[in-house]
């Protein structure tokens, strides 16, 4: 990678000049007070992200540890489950329950459409033992985002517990734990936070707490045991391992940065860059993955690949000519996908990866209008921009 890269992939997403400052301060030791201080300033800024009041646990692991833990701590053997699975992350999902001992049920749309929360309540009213449902937030694969208020709403009044993927949009969609009833919801700062990849950022409710305390199978003695971090961490002060104090730094800065622009505000910026990408998209001649607005991910714009073309040969085409590094669809088509993450949902960076897909595709003998591609992004940035400098519109 060279550093006139542009990194447009579904993350890790580059750092802010914030958390590039913190990576290169001093380092700080687990038993230094200053350090402790840190950890307990970066779980209130957790509480803030996730919308939940009560314990919030990171774990030092990229996202699929603390997605792991979370799933092996509540499941049993023999425990009835309903995962939803609308791409590649809740198919693997499933996957890791069956291995866990769950008896699996699933609801199932093709990669390109959303599961509704009435086709949720349908399962849950066809089979009322299930105790424990699965969902993904955002599956970045194929660029479709959850009705997660909605789902979770179905699940409360069905008096399971919720365990969410919420790994690739928190902080970039709204998002509140508490209120749609979301027990634990699994994270990661190398997303839209724009931090490092080492670890998983977890909001675990009372609820969960009693299950994960109450199954046998749960973990114990374990770098996967959520109970050990409870005990060793939250009611001892005592880390259970050592933690990685640059990975925290990262994550201080990161959570410090999105907080200061807003949640509200962050969530804007990127369904204007969202709006932007698939404007240019269209514009283009192309077809987007997503079957409808309304489910497309604010993080990440899936693309159908004219017949003929490799997506992963396409987008070697696009970084070695361009230096531009998009992703393929991680399995779940044939598709390419332009992230507008963190950083990269701001300023010109949706004029550059259309740009870039455009010309990478006439590289390759497709017939594209790149100029209307560039145009049409321009136009929704231009129609959403706010005020210059000056303070004039």
């Amino acid at each position: 990678m060279h550093d006139t890269d542009l990194l447009l992939t579904a993350g890790p997403t580059p750092y802010p000049a914030a958390v590039r400052s913190a990576l290169a301060g001093p380092a700080l030791s687990p038993d230094d007070p200053a350090f402790v201080e840190l950890v307990r300033r970066v779980e209130g800024m957790l509480r803030q992200l996730f919308g939940a009041a009560g314990d919030v646990v990171v774990l030092q692991g990229e996202a699929v540890l603390g997605l792991e833990a979370a799933a092996r701590g509540l499941v049993r053997p023999g425990m009835p489950v309903l995962n939803l699975v609308q791409g590649v992350f809740g198919h693997y999902m499933g996957l890791w329950l069956e291995q866990f001992g769950a008896v699996v049920h699933e609801v199932r749309v093709p990669y390109d459409r959303a599961v509704p929360p009435s086709a949720v309540a349908d399962a849950l009213a066809a089979h009322p033992e299930i105790e424990l449902v699965c969902a993904v937030g955002c599956e970045t694969p194929s660029g479709t985002v959850s009705d997660l208020e909605g789902i979770g709403a179905v699940v409360r009044e069905h008096g399971a517990l919720a365990l969410v993927d919420a790994v690739a949009a928190l902080g970039a969609t709204p998002f509140d734990a508490d209120a749609w009833g979301w027990d634990v919801a699994v994270s990661a700062p190398h997303k839209v936070l724009g931090g490092t990849a080492g670890l998983s950022l977890l909001s675990v409710s009372e609820r969960a707490w009693t299950a994960l305390g109450a199954n046998p199978s749960a973990p114990r003695g374990s770098y996967l045991s959520l109970l050990d971090w409870k005990e060793r961490w939250l009611e001892g002060g005592s880390f259970p391992y050592v933690p990685s104090p640059s990975d925290w730094l990262a994550l201080d800065a990161a959570l410090d940065e999105l907080l200061r622009e807003g949640l509200d505000a962050a969530a804007r910026r990127h369904a204007v860059a969202s709006a932007a990408v698939r404007a240019g998209v269209r514009a283009l001649g192309l077809r987007l993955w997503a079957d409808d607005d309304a489910i497309a991910a604010p993080v990440v714009t899936a693309v159908h690949i004219p017949e003929g073309i490799d997506p992963d040969h396409l987008c070697r085409v696009a970084h070695r000519r361009y230096g531009v590094l998009m992703s393929s669809g991680q399995g779940a088509g044939d598709l390419v996908r332009i992230a507008h993450m963190g950083s990269t949902a701001s300023g010109l960076h949706p004029v550059i990866g259309i740009a870039a897909l455009g010309r990478a595709l006439a590289d390759l003998g497709v017939g594209v209008d790149i100029g209307s591609g560039a145009a049409a992004v321009l136009a929704v940035l231009s129609d959403n921009a706010g005020s210059d400098r000056s303070g004039r519109e």
